[in-house]
């Protein structure tokens, strides 16, 4: 495996040796992976590799049946996705999970609402705080922050996703695909974002299968294959060719070897 000396420190985001089965198909098997602040962390590989079951065991949807998963290097127990908030791990999937008939604001603070009187949601607080939040990152939305998201096009509502995610997390935000089904404009405006997260120190798990947009995005790659990392890269160390055999395996005796 191409062994890159990986960021500075203490990984925010570490997964040793992970193994998940379901049933007779085992998923991951010694799945490794670690993200480090202030960097954003690609993950790579073809369908099937297992980079979205370790996205889940990450993000506390699944439990691993082997193996450790550690926060700023600390072994931790993420039974559930309310765990891996409370550890500061924010995830952004393809779906978004927003509330469409409701505004921005409240979207962002879906179940930690402000209350006043401990009854009544402070609509007035959270979109002040949502707005200052918005600004912070760049997040530029034509509407107004009380319309509802669904009048919103696709590079808003993945915005507002992970200005959301970033507003929570203290440690992880992991993206799925964030700019999957936008176009360049909307693309270029998340991969913007995505930036600004990063220098807010916090690392970002960014996972695509669009490779020239990783090679743009990413400070470092992880490529997974078959349910195991096969290979790790810094910027600049590979090309989309070079990415293609490591996902595909034709680089895989030369990458254990080094």
């Amino acid at each position: 495996m191409s062994e890159s000396v990986g960021g500075q420190g203490v990984p925010a985001l570490e997964a040793r040796s992970i193994v998940k089965s379901f049933g007779t198909v085992r998923a991951l098997r010694g799945a490794s992976f670690q993200a480090y602040p202030g960097e954003v962390t690609a993950l790579v590989g073809d369908n099937g590799a297992g980079k979205s079951t370790l996205i889940k065991v990450l993000s506390g949807v699944y439990s691993p049946d082997e193996g450790e998963v550690l926060v700023d290097g600390r072994p931790v127990s993420i039974p559930t996705p309310q765990a891996a908030s409370a550890l500061g791990i924010e995830t952004v999937y393809q779906d978004l999970a927003l509330a469409p008939d409701l505004d921005a604001a409240s979207n962002v603070f879906l179940g930690r609402e402000l209350r006043r009187f401990k009854v009544l949601h402070d609509q007035r607080e959270m979109r002040k705080r949502t707005a200052a939040s918005f600004a912070e990152l760049g997040v530029g939305l034509v509407q107004d922050l009380r319309v509802p998201v669904a009048s919103f096009s696709g590079g808003q509502r993945q915005s507002v996703a992970i200005a959301r995610a970033a507003m929570w997390a203290e440690h992880v935000i992991i993206m799925d695909e964030p700019t999957a089904a936008l176009g360049v404009i909307q693309t270029a405006k998340v991969l913007e974002l995505i930036h600004s997260v990063r220098e807010r120190g916090l690392a970002v798990v960014f996972i695509s299968h669009n490779l020239p947009q990783v090679i743009e995005v990413a400070d470092r790659i992880e490529v997974m294959r078959l349910g195991a990392r096969v290979a790790r890269f810094r910027r600049g160390e590979a090309g989309v060719e070079r990415l293609i055999a490591s996902i595909s395996g034709a680089y895989a005796n030369e990458e254990v070897a080094r």
